[in-house]
């Protein structure tokens, strides 16, 4: 089952592809499906080279002509491990004229080819980073395939499929997003072989370089502490999060489930009661269009600056007396202004000499949402304490 969907994977990618390599084993020698791998993409008339991979030394490349009957030119000697010839490989294929000619048009500009955030380029700043994160199995790849409306990623039975993360453009609206589905997040005790180790690196990796994370959570199994876990790696990275509830079609209803669920996430993830929880079905694709929706409001949402004037001016209005901690309803903030965004990040002057209880920066937080909303997304605060 896994052999015939990365079959249908392969003919996806070259459908796609503006370049395509085939990447061979210099330890093996040319095997006879290498043979019939060649002549078929030799067929679809794309650019085309050959990687023999596993070269570890300038020396073994004497020894393998062999690989020039595949008839693919131009031929590349790499050690993808020891990173042999991988930069002049990638300068020598970018340089080709005709590289754009396999896919039919240009990649965008400023894009990222393959994946987000790598080696070849940025991603265009009006593109909207999303990262589909959760422990495995829980739907993430099936998730991909509805928003993109194919089959992206594959999706089995079996848990931990993905690997690596996989990513694809799906426009919505006027609006690109770059959704990335990632591998399944598992703790370092399950991870026992090195592939799924790598993994969990790799999956927190795109974590960071996402703009909203979505966090699938399985409505039959219910929220677990490694989702908790997990949407923590979000939060300490200041991405924004949804909270995303999938398989919500196998529930059985009554007529207060979604709140009753909601309760038990928000009891289970108690620092994320700024993350909105939307219940889905990516088999069904059951609110899939709206979930696309909330992604753009959140993004909206972090992107937001506060003029310093009307910041200061709200600040003044704040009643601290109603601050949990006695000591720091005497708490005064003297100046505010905001110094970034995304997420949002605000500087306070303070008349104290010592920095806030973790309880009045939360209460400070939570008037800042109040007034200025930034759904989704987590608040920094920063302090600047007065002198000794």
């Amino acid at each position: 089952m896994i052999a015939q969907s990365i079959f249908k994977q392969a003919k996806i990618a070259i459908e796609d592809a503006a370049q395509i390599l085939l990447v061979v084993d210099s330890r093996e020698g040319v095997a006879p499906l290498d043979e019939e791998l060649a002549h078929l993409l030799r067929r679809t008339g794309k650019p085309l080279a050959l990687v023999v991979n596993k070269v570890d030394s300038p020396r073994q490349e004497d020894r393998l002509g062999e690989f020039h009957r595949l008839g693919i030119d131009p031929v590349f000697f790499v050690s993808a491990e020891h990173n042999h010839n991988i930069a002049e490989m990638l300068e020598a294929i970018f340089s080709r004229p005709n590289f754009q000619q396999g896919s039919g048009q240009a990649a965008p500009e400023g894009s990222t080819v393959p994946g987000s955030g790598g080696i070849f380029g940025r991603v265009p700043s009006e593109e909207i980073r999303v990262a589909i994160v959760g422990h495995p199995n829980v739907g993430k790849s099936t998730l991909l395939n509805t928003l993109c409306g194919k089959e992206r990623s594959i999706v089995t039975p079996i848990a931990g499929t993905t690997r690596d993360s996989v990513d694809a453009i799906v426009e919505r609206e006027g609006t690109r997003f770059r959704i990335i589905d990632t591998a399944g997040i598992r703790r370092k005790g399950k991870t026992r072989m090195v592939a799924e180790k790598l993994s969990v690196v790799l999956a927190r990796k795109h974590l960071e370089q996402c703009d909203v994370a979505l966090l699938l959570i399985d409505a039959v199994e219910g929220i677990t502490a490694l989702d908790a876990t997990i949407a923590g790696y979000a939060h300490e990275a200041g991405k924004s999060i949804a909270l995303v509830v999938n398989k919500w079609d196998l529930v059985k209803k009554v007529p207060e489930s979604t709140k009753q669920f909601e309760e038990k996430v928000r009891q289970r993830a108690k620092y994320l009661e700024y993350a909105p929880v939307i219940f889905i079905s990516a088999l069904t694709g059951q609110r899939v269009t709206t979930l696309l929706k909330l992604v753009r409001r959140m993004m909206t949402e972090r992107g937001r600056r506060i003029p310093t004037a009307e910041l200061n001016r709200f600040v003044n209005s704040i009643d601290f007396s109603r601050a949990t901690v006695p000591v720091s309803r005497r708490a005064r903030i003297l100046y505010a202004t905001q110094i970034s965004s995304a997420p949002p990040t605000f500087l306070v002057f303070t008349n104290r000499r010592a920095r806030f209880h973790f309880s009045f920066e939360r209460f400070l937080i939570n008037r800042f949402r109040e007034e200025f909303g930034y759904l989704g997304t987590p608040i920094r605060i920063k302090q600047r304490m007065k002198k000794q």
